[in-house]
């Protein structure tokens, strides 16, 4: 029964990302018409539903758990396996993002051909693979887990005026003094080595610089620092207190916690301080002409977007504000639908994806 669960999880995001009809989205590359070719949609979903026993078993918490991806290569959408403990994805090969010479991330131009493009691989081995769009700003999420790592070795003070704007109103700059802060602490690769040894291997800030340095200008960002959404909801239920012991770790020889409590609830406050609602959450886009409501008001969802010309991320917690029902859930999608799919200046992405979110909360909502 636990299987089929699961599966009827993975069935219900597949569905509710093809009602969309993503590949009808507007494409200012192509005049406004539509995408070439299906948009790579990266999404995974955790809910901490209540078992349905009596007594006891009432109380007891029963996540539920699922991955789904999308892309030109499979665009009515690839359910990944996951194990009955939620670890790695497995029989699934993600390769890596690239850019041509010039900087640029050719494989969203419209008439990119991925036949021609040598996508390097990430992590993973199957007979199908999926191509990783960079996860923009949500990365900021990874380099705030390696400040508060460096903060609990020792090694840093909290540095409030810094990791705040970064999440909350995705400061660059601040960004910058935050990368800069991980390599005076010397903790980006023991940072690779927590993620391993956690069991999120796709997680990597890999060549950033000492100064700070984490865009595609500095030699880093697109085809080198990597997220999936499926490491990510994990990474964030690590971060959730109220969230049950994580299943994969079980039987891991290394008990210790990603991050200390008091640095863990620091960053899950700035989570809920976010100021971008403009993804799966839109109510910072109210008053803008054809609004679409995403995750509603209703709840409170911790989270971390990320957006560029190319790309539109976005992970958090989902906490109902008051029961009934009680509602917990962590949900992560990472996509190639940046700001040139978006139809006012004010949006970050297409209104697909605040309707997703509101899907989203729907399926969170039978599962709890």
């Amino acid at each position: 029964m636990t299987a089929a669960r699961h599966e009827r999880l993975a069935e219900a995001l597949r569905r509710a990302v093809l009602a969309q009809a993503f590949e009808q989205t507007a494409d200012r590359a192509r005049g406004g018409a539509p995408v070439a070719h299906f948009p790579s949609i990266d999404l995974a979903m955790v809910v901490f539903g209540r078992s349905r026993g009596r007594g006891a078993m009432a109380a007891r918490i029963r996540p539920t758990w699922a991955n789904v991806l999308f892309s030109r290569e499979h665009p009515r959408g690839l359910v990944a396996a996951i194990g009955e403990r939620a670890g790695a994805v497995r029989h699934l090969r993600f390769d890596a993002d690239v850019t041509d010479p010039d900087g640029r991330s050719h494989a969203w131009a419209p008439d990119a051909d991925w036949r021609r493009i040598p996508f390097p691989p990430l992590h993973g081995s199957g007979p199908h693979r999926f191509v990783v769009p960079y996860p923009a700003s949500l990365l900021k999420l990874m380099v705030a887990v390696g400040v508060g790592l460096a903060v609990d070795l020792g090694l840093a003070e909290w540095p409030e005026r810094d990791v705040a704007p970064m999440i909350t109103v995705s400061d660059n700059d601040a960004t910058d003094r935050c990368v800069a802060l991980l390599h005076r602490a010397g903790v980006v690769e023991l940072l690779h080595e927590r993620f391993a040894a956690l069991g999120l291997p796709t997680l990597r800030l890999n060549r950033t610089t000492p100064a700070g340095g984490w865009r595609n200008a500095d030699g880093s960002g697109v085809g080198h620092i990597h997220m999936t959404a499926w490491d990510t909801v994990r990474l964030l239920w690590l971060l959730d207190a109220q969230a049950p012991p994580a299943p994969w770790l079980s039987r891991s020889p290394d008990p210790r916690p990603l991050l200390k409590p008091d640095t863990r609830e620091r960053l899950r406050a700035l989570l809920e301080a976010q100021e971008r609602n403009d993804i799966l959450s839109s109510h910072s886009l109210r008053s803008v002409p054809g609004f679409v409501e995403g995750l509603p008001p209703s709840v409170r969802f911790a989270h971390k977007t990320g957006t560029t010309e190319n790309y539109a991320s976005d992970a958090g917690i989902v906490v109902a504000k008051s029961p009934p029902p009680a509602l917990h859930a962590i949900v992560a999608v990472i996509t190639n639908l940046g700001e040139r799919y978006a139809p006012h200046e004010r949006c970050a992405t297409t209104w697909k994806l605040p309707a997703l979110g509101a899907a989203l909360h729907r399926i969170a909502l039978e599962w709890t």
